[in-house]
C-alpha cells in the first residue's frame, strides 16, 4: 500500500493582479473550490487569499502533479466565477502560479499564514509577499 505526504503551497493571482475578489466573493469562492477539490480527489488542506490572489496548501496524491492540480483549481474556479459573478466582464487568473514544497514540520505555521491573509496584507502587497516567499524558499 502506497503512502504519500507531499505538501505543496500554491499561489496564483488574478489576471494583471486586479482587485477582483472582494470578501463576499472570496468566501463563496473558497467554499466552491473546497467542494470542487473534494469531488476531484484533491486534498486541499488550507485555502485563503486576498483581493488579487489565493493561497492553497495541498497534499499531492501519488499520481497527481502540481501543474494538474493548479489547472483543475484555476480552470474550474474561473468558469464558476464567470458564471456567478462576472457575467459581463470576464474573470481570469494569471497564467502562471507560484509553488513550493512544504515540510510537514512547517505546515502549522503555513496554515495560519494562509488563513490570515487579510491581516497579513495590511502590511504587505502581493508583490512584496511573493518577494518574501521567494527569498525564504
Amino acid at each position: 500500500m502506497s503512502w504519500v505526504r507531499i505538501l505543496i503551497h500554491i499561489v496564483f493571482s488574478t489576471k494583471n493582479r486586479e482587485y477582483r475578489l472582494n470578501k463576499d466573493i472570496r468566501e463563496s469562492l473558497f467554499k466552491h473550490i473546497t467542494a470542487n477539490a473534494e469531488q476531484k480527489d484533491i486534498y486541499l488542506d488550507s485555502l485563503g487569499g486576498y483581493y488579487d490572489h489565493i493561497h492553497c496548501l495541498v497534499s499531492l496524491g501519488r499520481q497527481q502533479t502540481i501543474s494538474r492540480i493548479a489547472q483543475l483549481i484555476k480552470g474550474e474556479s474561473s468558469f464558476w466565477l464567470n458564471k456567478n459573478y462576472f457575467k459581463h466582464e470576464k474573470f481570469q487568473w494569471q497564467d502562471d502560479y507560484w509553488a513550493t514544497s512544504v515540510s510537514v514540520n512547517d505546515s502549522d505555521s503555513l496554515r495560519m499564514y494562509i488563513l490570515n491573509q487579510e491581516e497579513h496584507h495590511k502590511d504587505y502587497t502581493f508583490e512584496k509577499e511573493i518577494d518574501l516567499l521567494m527569498n525564504r524558499f
